[in-house]
């Protein structure tokens, strides 16, 4: 393997393992900041409880997004010095907007959540927490808007004299439509990735009728998110395939394996293609599925992967313009298939659990709590898909992948950047997984009240202990 497959593995391996974490965080900090809005609205400490487990879990996911996404920007400038040649005057604008706008507004609040606790009034503390629940969704609309532009850059020049993309319309990057379909999109599977989490935590203590009166309503509130943010996914993700198939054709293509221009376009749910990906030996199909994902209507035209190579190669020269489809293709199905059983799962959960019911069966409550890596398979997946679709382009119709890598970085240096990470990344995983596992098996903290003090008290400090 050389320098450019290397680094591409490598993106990849710390792209995918930083977003477990980043859905999580996004999800469960408007969660927690819900839950901690019930308490100060009715004073019932179950609420608070509720507020200070699920807070830990987010703080932890916290933590480690941001350790994983400081090593994911240091890759621009050790492997794809090229790219931050040719794009850094775009790219990095939203990025700093990122940095010193929504980073520091979550970051800063979440300072004082932390350690406003028994220091602030009750609401200006519950002020924090959606503050720093809108600086996760600030930062990841700034990070989507730069991701976007990857996708479909606007707002730009190229200055042939120096070589580079130079911004022209901060405006129209932070706006651009791929950015806008996109946003809602990535938020509502944060919201499914979180409300998956309480469901399966919760379920796993309910399954040991452990602090019923804090998990049984959190498992139910973890189904109900789980079941309305995956309604918000497929809408979303309707609109955002009718935008990419009218900006990025050619990643729609792949996605169905569809070599031929079609209309109707139907929809394959499994295809056996040759092993270079290149021609289609079997298929399962839907009618007209596909014209009706890609354009809206059932009698819709899908260019084919054939027609677009030919168009692609008569404007941007001779080349191979086609991402690796079976990749793509999969990556498309699993996603959209891991997010559906997820929803499947919460509600069987909801059904199961109903008017008070506790299912004494095993196979719910091991559907319930595998659910939390339904939506992190989806969201990788989605990724992947994302990223290989838009190959060989780094920025779409601009500037190439095996353009952007560093010239003077061998293929020993990122192997062996490659294998350190990837031992940093399981050590981390590791004591992720036992900081979470230890929070979440403890259960909530039992509050300890002075017999004379009412619970819902504005002034009165609380004690917290397991």
């Amino acid at each position: 393997m050389d320098a450019l497959d290397l680094a591409r593995w490598q993106f990849a391996v710390t792209t995918v393992y930083h977003f477990i974490f980043v859905p999580i965080t996004i999800g469960l900090s408007a969660l927690v900041a819900g839950l901690q809005t019930a308490w100060v609205r009715t004073g019932r400490p179950e609420y608070l409880r509720a507020t200070k487990f699920w807070g830990k879990l987010f703080l932890i996911n916290f933590a480690m997004g941001v350790v994983t996404g400081i090593v994911q920007e240091f890759q621009f400038g050790m492997n794809w010095s090229a790219y931050s040649r040719f794009v850094g005057d775009i790219f990095g604008a939203p990025l700093a907007i990122e940095g010193l706008l929504a980073f520091f507004l979550e970051s800063t609040f979440l300072g004082l959540w932390i350690f406003g606790w028994d220091r602030l009034p009750k609401k200006v503390h519950l002020a924090t927490i959606w503050l720093a629940s809108i600086g996760t969704m600030l930062s990841a609309y700034f990070i989507l808007a730069a991701n976007s532009w990857m996708q479909h850059p606007v707002g730009y020049t190229v200055n042939a004299e120096r070589g580079r993309a130079e911004l022209t319309d901060i405006v129209a990057v932070l706006t651009n439509s791929t950015a806008l379909v996109t946003f809602p999109h990535t938020i509502t599977a944060c919201f499914l990735t979180a409300g998956a989490l309480m469901l399966a935590v919760a379920a796993w203590h309910v399954r040991r009728d452990h602090q019923p009166e804090v998990f049984r309503p959190a498992l139910r509130l973890g189904a109900w998110v789980v079941l309305i943010a995956g309604v918000g996914v497929l809408v979303t993700g309707d609109l955002q395939a009718r935008v990419m198939t009218e900006q990025q054709p050619m990643k729609m293509a792949a996605a169905e394996a569809l070599y031929d221009t079609s209309q109707p376009a139907s929809f394959s749910i499994f295809t056996i293609g040759s092993l270079d990906g290149r021609s289609e030996l079997a298929s399962v199909r839907i009618p007209s599925l596909l014209s009706f994902m890609a354009t809206g209507s059932l009698d819709g035209s899908v260019e084919g992967i054939n027609d677009l190579q030919a168009s692609y190669a008569a404007q941007y020269g001779e080349g191979d313009y086609v991402p690796y489809v079976p990749v793509t293709y999969w990556s498309f199905r699993l996603m959209i298939g891991f997010g559906a059983l997820a929803m499947a799962v919460a509600a069987v959960a909801l059904w199961a659990t109903r008017r008070g019911r506790r299912p004494a069966g095993r196979w719910l409550w091991i559907a319930a709590v595998s659910a939390v890596a339904m939506p992190l398979l989806a969201n990788s997946f989605g990724w992947i898909f994302t990223e290989v679709g838009r190959q060989p382009w780094t920025v779409f119709g601009l500037f190439k992948t095996d353009e952007s890598v560093s010239p003077s970085v061998s293929a020993s240096h990122v192997a062996t950047s490659l294998i350190v990470f990837t031992l940093l990344y399981g050590g981390l995983a590791v004591v992720e997984l036992m900081l979470m596992l230890r929070y979440a098996r403890a259960g909530a903290p039992e509050i300890v009240v002075p017999e004379s003090e009412d619970a819902a008290d504005e002034d009165r400090p609380l004690t917290f202990a397991y």
